[in-house]
């Protein structure tokens, strides 16, 4: 094998550079020499111009939608349906000389009032606290369900619109207005009066004064409003302008006096008619008093 001489070159000063193999014949491993990792910058997040995205949110449960005020009863009417309740509950727990001597001093009874008759309990308080507290008794549990049902109906729309105090008196005015009426024509009866009836007409009388108007709460989509429970009611004079309130009201008086005409239901519980229509008339031109809408 013949070597070939070594390549070299001389700088001017006279020194000699190291000798480099002929580059033509030479094989150089580069096994040995490591590798430098990439000094590429890292690659940078990007960010939005608001700023870094926000952390990932945990997962929310569904909203529950909220619940129509159309089924949920205000809390002044679900206080007098459970005290109208729970009072039917004790009597009907009592024996029969119990129970009567709760109807003499909470019952209503005209013949307090004939000057002759002596022997009622409670005296003179009992005479007045009896033309409200009569309205918190009733005959059966099927008066308790329909005057129930009838206060749910009507006593609803009063009670959002007047709220729960005002609500409770107007309702109080208009028990104590049906009594009286009541009293006009039955003086000296001792025949006791008992049940809901007169406040709930009294309910029933404010609601014509402004749940028929096309804006009131009976207006489709509007039942849930609760503005419309708070728009400015109809005047009297204004009520004759609404048809429907003034059939409301011509219905109202003739199932009445049907119910005076013909006597008394099946079974021959007697209907207080007049203790309808009292409270129907005290409701009706009180209004204005107690409603605390303005104009």
């Amino acid at each position: 094998m013949t070597a070939r001489p070594l390549l070299s070159s001389a700088d001017p000063g006279g020194s000699i550079a190291t000798a480099v193999p002929a580059r033509s014949h030479m094989t150089v491993s580069m096994a040995h020499i490591p590798k430098i990792p990439s000094q590429d910058p890292p690659q940078e997040p990007t960010w939005s111009e608001e700023g870094p995205p926000p952390p990932p949110q945990p997962p929310q449960p569904p909203l529950t939608p909220p619940r129509e005020p159309l089924f949920m009863l205000p809390g002044s009417v679900m206080l007098m349906l459970g005290l109208m309740v729970v009072i039917h509950v004790v009597r009907s727990a009592l024996s029969f000389t119990e129970d009567l001597e709760i109807l003499a001093l909470f019952a209503f009874i005209p013949a307090r009032y004939a000057g002759d008759v002596v022997g009622f309990p409670g005296g003179v308080a009992a005479d007045v606290w009896t033309f409200v507290t009569y309205a918190m008794l009733h005959g059966s549990w099927a008066h308790v369900i329909t005057n129930g049902i009838w206060m749910v109906a009507f006593g609803t729309a009063v009670a959002r619109r007047f709220g729960a105090l005002r609500f409770w008196l107007f309702s109080a005015a208009a028990a104590a207005g049906g009594a009286a009426f009541h009293l006009i024509f039955h003086m000296g009866e001792a025949v006791p009066v008992v049940g809901a009836s007169a406040a709930i007409a009294g309910q029933m009388a404010a609601a014509a004064r402004f749940v028929f108007d096309g804006g009131g709460p009976l207006r489709i989509g509007r039942s849930g409003d609760p503005a419309a429970f708070r728009r400015p009611a109809r005047s009297l004079l204004g009520i004759l302008e609404n048809r429907t309130a003034v059939a409301f009201i011509v219905v109202f008086f003739a199932l009445n006096v049907a119910i005076g005409l013909g006597g008394s239901f099946s079974g021959g519980v007697s209907v207080a008619w007049q203790a309808h229509v009292g409270g129907f008339l005290v409701g009706l031109f009180t209004f204005r008093w107690f409603d605390p809408v303005s104009r």
